[in-house]
């Protein structure tokens, strides 16, 4: 059965239609519910492009902690010198979206695939509301999503947009976990280091203040929305007497006991390695589906147990679903459903129920419960289906030697030399 020949008109208009929408509440021809998201392009990110033309990264400004390759996505929209900034800016992730649900089509289309992944990406972002077009993860993730397609067939293609995700924002680079032993893991994770040593070199010989992200991420510590933060959300409802304030670029909590609770994140970050570690080290079957499947399970466990779980995250896990639910062989279903329902009631803490958030009031405790608990759940879905699929599974080379003729076997058994 073939995926999506005749989903393909109805994909594209829900697709165009909800990105229509998207478009008219970023750029203000509409007013969408909640807060303003549009700030961090028109005012961060233009100010940041400022700072780059003139042959520096924002060194002196704590909340630019992205890695140095980020700066093309914040410099692109001198591509279209025709449209102020952030219109500019907001096209561009228009086309980057537009790009990925090109890839999934095209991708869900034969033998062994679904179009089940299309749907993923066309309903997941609009849920995600004004923040899928305000911030630059939408571009980071069309290249994660062409990694893990790519890969299917060329390893070194997938290392090479891995290493170039992973110097845009970090998490692309656990699109490689997954990779089948031997040559393919060799040619991937190569390439990868070749690629992230060649343009690390560049960045860092191009301008100053390249690697100046590592102490500002350093340095974070327990954001609203976080896991971790569930503690003072509650905490506070009996007298805990710390308080949220904007640090490091996002609102955190800070007061007695936050820097303990930072660390238990960050070991749970830490666990979560662990973990995959040890998955890698035992899986003994690698599916098609197993790459797709291992880095959409990495970048929930990092996600989830994240001391700062943004709402644009959100982006990197639906686009990884998707590119599971297009190869039929994959049975993250449940943890997909999980997250994108995760996505949608993360729109309604973030803008739109965000000062509930702030509060900590019964809104914004149901609301990050809510989201939360989807996540953690989907973690624990998707991490016993893989190890499941690829650690209890029997090896390619077990069911091989399992379904060798019994007659071949008699025969030896009945040769001349063996017979009575």
């Amino acid at each position: 059965m073939t995926g999506s020949s005749g989903t393909r008109p109805a994909a594209f208009v829900v697709w165009a239609l909800t990105r229509a929408v998207l478009l008219l509440w970023v750029t203000k021809v509409v007013t969408p519910p909640g807060l303003d998201v549009t700030s961090d392009v028109s005012v961060i990110y233009h100010g940041w492009s400022e700072v780059l033309r003139s042959g520096s990264y924002p060194q002196s400004d704590v909340t630019w902690q992205y890695p140095p390759v980020a700066a093309l996505a914040i410099l692109s929209p001198a591509l279209l010198p025709f449209l102020d900034y952030a219109t500019a800016f907001y096209v561009l992730a228009f086309l980057c979206d537009a790009l990925v649900l090109g890839m999934l089509l095209r991708a869900s289309d034969g033998p062994g695939r679904r179009a089940a992944g299309v749907w993923v990406w066309v309903a997941g972002v609009p849920l995600l509301g004004t923040t899928a077009y305000a911030r630059y993860d939408v571009m980071v993730t069309a290249v994660a999503v062409a990694a893990l397609l790519a890969g299917l067939r060329h390893p070194r293609v997938l290392g090479a947009l891995a290493a170039f995700g992973a110097l845009l924002k970090v998490w692309p680079a656990l699109v490689l976990a997954g990779t089948a032993r031997g040559r393919a893991t060799r040619l991937a994770w190569g390439t990868a280091a070749a690629v992230a040593a060649g343009l690390l070199l560049v960045c860092v010989a191009a301008a100053p203040g390249a690697l100046a992200f590592l102490g500002f991420q350093r340095d974070r510590g327990t954001e609203v929305e976080s896991l971790g933060a569930l503690v003072f959300h509650v905490w506070r409802q009996f007298g805990w007497e710390g308080r949220v304030e904007l640090h490091y670029g996002s609102l955190e909590f800070l007061g007695p006991h936050v820097p303990l609770v930072s660390t238990l994140a960050l070991g749970l970050s830490v666990a979560a390695f662990g973990w995959l570690l040890v998955w890698r080290l035992k899986a003994r079957t690698f599916g098609v589906s197993t790459p797709a499947d291992a880095a959409f399970t990495a970048v929930l466990l990092f996600t989830t147990t994240s001391r700062v779980i943004s709402p644009q995250y959100m982006l990197w896990l639906v686009g990884l679903a998707a590119v599971c639910l297009v190869l039929r062989e994959s049975r993250m279903g449940w943890p997909a459903v999980l997250v994108v329902a995760a996505t949608g009631v993360t729109q309604l803490e973030f803008p739109i129920g965000f000062v509930h958030v702030v509060t900590s009031d019964a809104h914004g405790l149901t609301l990050m419960f809510l989201r939360n608990g989807l996540l953690v759940a989907a973690c624990v879905l998707a991490a016993v289906r893989l190890w499941r699929d690829t650690v209890r599974a029997p090896s390619r080379e077990a069911v091989r030697e399992a379904s060798e003729p019994a007659l071949s076997r008699a025969g030896r058994a009945d040769t001349p030399a063996s017979a009575p």
